[in-house]
């Protein structure tokens, strides 16, 4: 396994941060650091997902040809959507159980489920197609979708690199300019993550991991950057503790440039994380000095990011759930936080426990 580092235990605390988000009202919401910046975790998980991407494009794919380049990143995406899938079926279990066993038929409507139970045939056919999404289940088809065009990114970086950047610009701006996204199906609306918007900060992150281009830049202005990002970092904690937020009537057009629009991906939430980024990037090595095993532990996290993500979902349903019959308080909200990231360390050992066994076997004489 991997030895800690800083991507991974940056992965591991958004995971731990979208895990304490994705429950509503919990008392220690409050502390995630959604409420001192206008970006949030969603942004630099994506961010980091780029990131990774450059690293295994850089690293063990830097020799494969493009077809098996393709066939092994368009593995990755079905692996995702796989996932997707499985969670998203456990979530409805999880919810109709919760609704017989406490009598509250009302939890069947929860988190956009309703069409489920109501509409059977469409929804589960839009739940295969990605086109009915669960609410805080909807991170993983913008992640489908990313991993499916990461096969694009990855050509167009080795063979007409130049054209990456201003490409992606070119299509955030036009969902933007446009108001153009990702349609939903049977309920008539649009993805919560525009996949045409929040292309771009993945691909930022592929392009800042790589020790060229405008990542080398960056790495050779650092100090600069660090001091031009803090302004617009301790700009994000005014706006958040004053929870300023442009009216979208005062606005010019297109108001989508303006507003602190998630879905969308705004320019505000966007410079928010690359600047959160540029001040937190190598604070790393100082935490896992101050406290390793914290450091250890959210390492381990991102190192197997996709199953504690999937395990964080439907511990924070759970969450939700258990909160609704015990009516949270502190002392509860405390118990499903410390069993919530328990349980998440315990899939990450056991995903790595797995992994030390097929070695072992592997290695084994036949």
């Amino acid at each position: 396994m991997r030895e800690p580092n800083e991507i991974d235990f940056w992965r591991g605390f958004a995971l731990v941060t979208i895990f304490i988000n994705h429950i509503p009202g919990i008392f220690f919401e409050r502390f995630t650091f959604r409420n001192v910046a206008i970006s949030d975790s969603a942004e630099l998980f994506v961010f980091l997902a780029g990131w990774a991407l450059r690293k295994l494009v850089d690293g063990p794919a830097r020799t494969l040809s493009a077809r098996y380049l393709i066939l092994r990143l368009e593995g990755r995406a079905f692996t995702v959507y796989l996932a997707q899938l499985v969670i998203a079926q456990l979530a409805v279990a999880l919810q109709a159980g919760a609704s017989l066993l406490l009598d509250a038929p009302f939890l069947l409507d929860w988190n956009n489920a309703s069409g489920i139970f109501t509409d059977p045939v469409r929804a589960n056919l839009g739940l295969v197609l990605l086109t009915f999404q669960l609410g805080y289940f909807d991170i993983l088809p913008l992640y489908v979708v990313l991993m499916l065009a990461s096969p694009l990114i990855a050509l167009s970086y080795r063979h007409a690199r130049a054209l990456l950047l201003p490409a992606s610009l070119a299509i955030w701006a036009y969902a933007l300019a446009f108001g153009v996204n990702f349609p939903t199906w049977p309920v008539e609306g649009a993805w919560f993550f525009d996949p045409l918007a929040w292309q771009l900060v993945f691909v930022l992150g592929f392009l800042l991991a790589g020790e060229d281009g405008i990542g080398g830049l960056v790495r050779r202005y650092r100090k600069p950057l660090w001091w031009a990002a803090l302004p617009l970092v301790l700009l994000g904690v005014v706006a958040a503790r004053t929870e300023f937020d442009p009216s979208p009537i005062a606005l010019p057009e297109p108001k989508l440039f303006f507003v602190f629009d998630k879905t969308f991906l705004s320019p505000a939430r966007l410079l928010s994380n690359l600047a959160i980024v540029a001040v937190f990037a190598g604070a790393f090595a100082a935490i896992s000095r101050g406290v390793p095993r914290i450091a250890d532990f959210l390492s381990a996290l991102g190192r197997n990011s996709l199953n504690v993500f999937c395990a964080g979902s439907l511990l924070s349903l759970a969450g939700q759930i258990f909160r609704f019959a015990y009516s949270g308080d502190v002392v509860s909200d405390a118990f499903i936080v410390m069993f919530g990231i328990a349980a998440m360390g315990a899939t990450a050992w056991a995903s790595e426990w797995r992994e030390r066994l097929r070695a072992k076997s592997a290695r084994a004489p036949a």
